[in-house]
């Protein structure tokens, strides 16, 4: 598994693909949705978010069935999750001849490896994590911090995406490419 150094490496290898289909997973907190959001204009693509589609704090494995199901489809759309009301809400078409892009934890899975085009693992140890985690959203995810990451270690644990990745991002390399791509 080749590591690019820059951001240019990293859309070089993307850019093979004449429609590319990113998947960018890693632990809550590790950096993949700052490397996300500024990867998905870079490339033309549109940016689902698992945020946007857990089912509430104990829906991990339900989204990464989302993204087979639904994301990665011939006709792909996805459903958004209202954290306010804990409902499913209204559901959004995706354009199925752009570039992709999705982001979250659980979203490498193996099934949807199979569908994409390109994987990113992005890695950052757990304590690190937890306090950007918390330090982002505050005391409304703290209660729930020891139960998403439970959620995350059984899917790494069966799905192993780490070793489904093209590519496994550390956290200084995601700064330097995050840095690259703000300057494009």
């Amino acid at each position: 598994m080749a590591r690019p150094e820059t951001a240019g490496g990293l859309l070089r290898r993307i850019r093979r693909s004449a429609r590319p289909v990113v998947i960018v997973d890693g632990g809550s907190g590790s950096g993949k949705t700052t490397l996300a959001r500024l990867l998905a204009p870079t490339i033309g693509a549109e940016l689902v978010r698992l945020d946007d589609i857990y089912p509430g704090w104990d829906g991990l494995e339900d989204a990464s069935h989302h993204v087979h199901d639904f994301v990665l489809s011939p006709s792909p759309r996805w459903r958004r999750w209202d954290w306010t009301d804990g409902t499913a809400a209204e559901w959004h078409d995706l354009d199925p001849r752009r570039p992709l892009v999705v982001e979250g934890s659980g979203s490498l899975s193996q099934a949807n490896r199979r569908l994409a085009t390109f994987g990113i693992w992005v890695e950052l140890d757990a304590p690190s994590r937890k306090s950007r985690a918390l330090e982002r959203d505050g005391e409304a995810y703290a209660p729930h911090w020891d139960r998403w990451a439970a959620q995350e270690t059984r899917f790494a644990q069966r799905e192993h995406p780490r070793e489904l990745a093209d590519v496994v991002l550390d956290d200084h390399e995601v700064a330097a490419i995050v840095t690259d791509l703000e300057r494009l």
